[in-house]
């Protein structure tokens, strides 16, 4: 088995591996400025989606150009969000260099998917008896539809560990799965960071956001659209908090209530959503909630754009108000100059906020403790580190630890076949 690294490898955004030529996993953007995708365009015979954020399946459309319709396999609520991007992507880039895909390779999406649920092994590229694959995908505990991809080819079985989190969220539980592999390729964005410990760090922003509405002030919570909203909607209601909901995150939590099987606990889910306020942006809608004492869950979760750039110049000058950084702020975004510098570029200037500015660590990943113990399943296993900023760094102390690990580069080959062989 051959593993080709089109994007992904030793940093975080684009995540594509191509299997044999014939095989691939993933197909992503990099969210910069220009946005950055692989570094090649494959012609698979087939397509694996492990998740539906956009630095994972963000430029799957790309691969239905021309006459080329290869099958793409994934779960249910990934189909859902990858047109759901791919649809934002076009109103962000459409008919532009920046965008890969046009309206047309988006409709192809629904001509060419496979939609399987966890533990269902299905043929690929003919299955193994016709030289292709059996591939089963398992929950990955990272957003609902998240999966692990088990490829076998009849003599090497390899991991595709995607994005993943051991331990429980509200939305979704903390995958169980340890599938045996002779190779796993293994995330590693948190491979240097130990989370604190949810329940403190949900009463932590709970009570900082009660308290700040309490003073007279407004919280705004920037957050990711397709996962983050909906945790917390999940840790506003379980605190007794009413927020407001806005952006594209409103649709994803819709599109969610329809896949209850991919959800922890659908009726918690259900009273979230019915607590909170749906914010349709007419009328000016949002100067007015901006000035009340509220909390406003809205996306995007970098700042990058969306509602929340209505909201921030109406609540900037006030030290009463509150921004709640609910995710990691990647270099280079709006999110990050905000948490490092305090200021922000709105509507061409660069100003500085007077809100508090403070971050949680509400992340969908597994830390360093968490990779250790999902690895610990894959000791006689060759273990490739992708997906993270420092992968050679844990790759060496995973070899201190007897680990065969390694940190593939972009457009990296590499010959991965079974354990003695």
């Amino acid at each position: 088995m051959e593993l080709e690294f089109l994007g992904g490898a030793r940093e975080v955004g684009r995540s594509a591996l191509l299997v044999d030529d014939t095989l691939l996993l993933d197909y992503g953007i990099m969210t910069a400025d220009p946005p950055q995708y692989p570094v090649r365009d494959p012609e698979p015979d087939a397509v694996i989606v492990s998740h539906g954020h956009l630095d994972h399946v963000g430029a799957v459309p790309a691969l239905l150009k021309g006459d080329r319709r290869p099958p793409i396999h994934w779960t249910p609520p990934t189909g859902e969000l990858a047109r759901t991007l791919a649809e934002d992507t076009l109103k962000l880039h459409g008919n532009s260099p920046l965008c890969p895909f046009g309206a047309e390779h988006v409709a192809r999406l629904g001509e060419v998917e496979q939609r399987h649920g966890y533990g269902e092994p299905f043929p690929v590229a003919g299955g193994i008896g016709e030289g292709g694959y059996e591939v089963t995908l398992f929950s990955a505990g990272h957003i609902p539809g998240s999966a692990h991809v088990l490829v076998d080819d009849g003599e090497t079985r390899l991991l595709y560990t995607g994005d993943f989190h051991t331990d429980d969220q509200r939305l979704v539980a903390g995958t169980t799965a340890r599938p045996d592999a002779d190779v796993v390729v293994c995330e590693s964005t948190y491979a240097d960071v130990t989370h604190e410990d949810r329940a403190t760090v949900e009463s932590a922003w709970a009570e900082r956001v009660e308290r700040t509405i309490w003073e007279g002030g407004t919280v705004v919570a920037p957050a990711f659209a397709i996962g983050r909203t909906q945790e917390l909607l999940l840790v506003a209601a379980a605190h007794g908090l009413t927020p407001y909901v806005d952006g594209m995150g409103v649709e994803v939590t819709e599109m969610l209530r329809r896949y209850p099987a991919f959800l922890r606990d659908p009726d918690a889910f259900g009273e979230a959503v019915g607590r909170a306020r749906v914010v349709t942006g007419r009328d000016g809608q949002r100067k007015r909630i901006a000035a009340e004492n509220a909390l406003i869950v809205t996306t995007s979760g970098m700042l990058a754009g969306g509602p929340v750039h209505t909201y921030l110049p109406e609540i900037r000058t006030n030290p009463t108000n509150l921004v709640t950084l609910t995710g990691y702020q990647v270099e280079g975004t709006p999110g990050r100059e905000l948490q490092e510098r305090g200021q922000l570029e709105l509507n061409g200037r660069v100003q500085p906020v007077s809100a508090r500015v403070e971050s949680y660590d509400f992340s969908a990943h597994a830390d360093r403790e968490g990779l250790e113990s999902f690895l610990d399943a894959y000791r006689d296993a060759r273990v490739l580190v992708n997906h993270g900023d420092r992968c050679e760094a844990f790759v060496e102390d995973l070899r201190g630890e007897g680990f065969d690990a390694g940190a593939p580069e972009i457009g990296e080959r590499i010959e991965a076949g079974a354990r003695g062989n």
